[in-house]
């Protein structure tokens, strides 16, 4: 049965957190949910019969399918919840209103109190958050209380009202709770390195107040204080068990486009994500097919201009990755660190889970195309003059010196050709010597494919690294083959591409479909390679002890070993027994040996 464009979708959703959104056949929203594993929680909509009507109901109308990835689990919950309310989809309940989720706030005051609030309330103060439940944010206060000594008075202690004795401390002094700023016991600056202390943890920033408590212990620790060295030491280790929540929400940003491009050979893949009042309210990538080779800031630039035309968007700034020119009203940011960096590096991530979708999708629906740009892809990384359509790699298989073997696997437009695999005994080698062995079967395979004029591959890979390469340009080299066929290395450690002739090694991304295309060559041969090596090991191993006695060859052995299935049950079989398999003369010779071995 064919895959429809719905099963495809389903089929290529990444298994990361995030939030899903469907539509119906006229583009209107259905329902956003939102899932710890994205390409589970949809499938699971589609590979059941429900028990709810409605849901019933609502699948059959899913014809089409959005997601937009983020963080973890805890962000897809926010996500889910600015996207309900902002596109209110038929199928979801309402959800209530923005103040139900807890903020953690630092107040725009001279010693600034820090605590919990559902209001954000425009003053110039600091909003840390939504979180997605009180218990977060109060387990945040616990731990940031018990490190600093913060008021929690709700005084105004400007200069003027301390200076005048306005103020006296309460009980949270006498508990050592606070150093008592209303009375002037605290200096401000000091009370603001806290603060500032502060906005590191919650951004999840550890390593400044870790370094300024181990400072702390160490002082107090010379000075003989034990106990409240103690104390900083247990403080050290709340911080160091403390993991700050990531977010994909900020107050501060609002009414803001971010754009990020993704791009290969020949398709570029741009990323939108629209904010408004600090959330996520929508996202979209489009594909662009190149025409000229365009360069990832020409891409960038059509499609900031495409898809704010599209949508119609009037933000007054754009958070991209590098400089681009977006027209005059449009104010352009790349951002360098915080917040800002990190919404654009999650607009790269989407985009870039775009591309591996249709990647996937085009396996599917058009495997030509797909293979297509993955050869003209390897061609480009590997700095080969043609596509590798065919691609031969050969390793080498031994165990101290016995039973010396190589393998050669084929892979025909980057897929296994098993029928053209290839196994060889190695013949003109003594002892587990890798580089004589590699000359050899390289020398053996190239020099039959000449012999009966079969098509030569356009890349040769040997699974070692610079003896091996050697050995692999030699024999071709005595074949004339060299310069004729391109032929690398791979070392088996860091993953080193070597080349002949070349000082250093090339090396790819590790995500990178051509590394792993060579990863897979090199496994398959490995795995090839070490299958026929055991075989005949084992086939050595079993036809031994039968095969040393005077008169006994191996067809006589595997006979035996046919029928009664162990060495064991050969010794012990009477002389009839082994007569009715292998006739009288060789039976008595099997039979003797045995049993006068026995007799002695």
């Amino acid at each position: 049965m064919e895959s429809t464009d719905l099963d495809i979708q389903v089929k290529t959703l990444p298994e990361s957190p995030g939030v899903y959104q469907y539509y119906d056949k006229d583009d209107r929203i259905l329902y956003v949910g939102k899932a710890k594993n994205l390409k589970k929680r949809v499938s699971s909509y589609f590979n059941k019969q429900h028990d709810s009507h409605r849901i019933g109901v609502m699948v059959k109308k899913i014809k089409n399918i959005k997601h937009i990835v983020v963080d973890s689990e805890m962000d897809a919950l926010l996500l889910e919840n600015n996207l309900i309310k902002k596109l209110q989809p038929r199928f979801n309940i309402m959800l209530r209103d923005d103040k139900t989720y807890p903020w953690l706030c630092i107040k725009n005051e001279r010693f600034p109190r820090v605590f919990l609030t559902r209001q954000v309330i425009k003053d110039g103060s600091e909003y840390y958050g939504p979180y997605p439940s009180l218990r977060t944010v109060k387990t945040l206060l616990g731990l940031i209380k018990g490190l600093y000594q913060l008021r929690t008075c709700n005084y105004d202690l400007s200069k003027a009202k301390i200076d005048n004795g306005k103020y006296k401390v309460c009980l949270e002094y006498h508990l050592g709770n606070c150093k008592g700023p209303c009375e002037d016991l605290q200096d401000e600056g000091e009370y603001m390195k806290q603060i500032e202390a502060i906005r590191n943890i919650v951004k999840g920033n550890l390593k400044d107040s870790l370094k300024d408590f181990r400072e702390q212990m160490s002082h107090l620790a010379e000075e003989m204080r034990f106990e409240e060295a103690e104390k900083v030491k247990r403080k050290i280790s709340t911080l160091e068990k403390y993991q700050s929540k990531s977010t994909v929400v900020n107050p501060k940003i609002n009414n803001v486009d971010v754009f990020s491009v993704v791009s290969d050979e020949g398709y570029g893949y741009v990323n939108f994500m629209q904010l408004s009042h600090g959330a996520i309210v929508r996202s979209h990538t489009i594909e662009m097919k190149k025409k000229l080779d365009e360069s990832d800031a020409e891409l960038l630039e059509l499609g900031i201009t495409e898809i704010r035309q599209r949508f119609d968007s009037k933000s007054p700034e754009i958070y991209v990755p590098f400089e681009v020119t977006a027209g005059e009203y449009v104010r352009v940011t790349v951002p360098k660190l915080g917040d800002k960096k990190a919404i654009v590096e999650l607009s790269t991530r989407n985009a870039k889970y775009f591309r591996m979708e249709r990647f996937k999708q085009m396996k599917i629906v058009d495997p030509d195309r797909h293979t297509n740009r993955l050869m003209a892809q390897m061609k480009e990384d590997l700095r080969l003059h043609e596509e590798p359509r065919h691609i031969e790699c050969f390793d080498n298989s031994n165990i101290q010196g016995s039973n010396p073997v190589a393998a050669c696997v084929v892979f025909k437009n980057g897929k296994p050709s098993k029928k053209d695999y290839r196994k060889f005994n190695i013949k003109t080698v003594v002892g587990p010597d890798d580089f004589a062995s590699m000359e050899e079967v390289v020398y053996r395979r190239y020099r039959r494919l000449l012999e009966e004029d079969e098509p030569l591959p356009q890349l040769v890979i040997v699974d070692g690294g610079k003896g091996q390469l050697s050995s692999g340009v030699t024999a071709l080299e005595r074949l004339g083959l060299r310069g004729k066929i391109p032929i690398i290395g791979i070392a088996k450690r860091l993953e080193e591409l070597f080349y002949p002739g070349d000082q250093y090694p090339l090396y790819l991304d590790k995500k990178t479909e051509t590394l792993k295309i060579i990863q897979q060559l090199r496994n398959e041969a490995h795995r090839f390679g070490i299958t026929f090596h055991r075989n005949k090991r084992s086939k050595s191993a079993i036809g031994t002890e039968l095969e040393e006695i005077t008169g006994i060859g191996e067809k006589t052995s595997i006979e035996l070993l046919q029928n009664f299935r162990s060495i064991t049950k050969v010794k012990k079989a009477s002389l009839k027994e082994l007569e009715d398999v292998i006739g009288s003369s060789k039976a008595n010779i099997i039979y003797s040996h045995y049993h006068t071995q026995n007799e002695t």
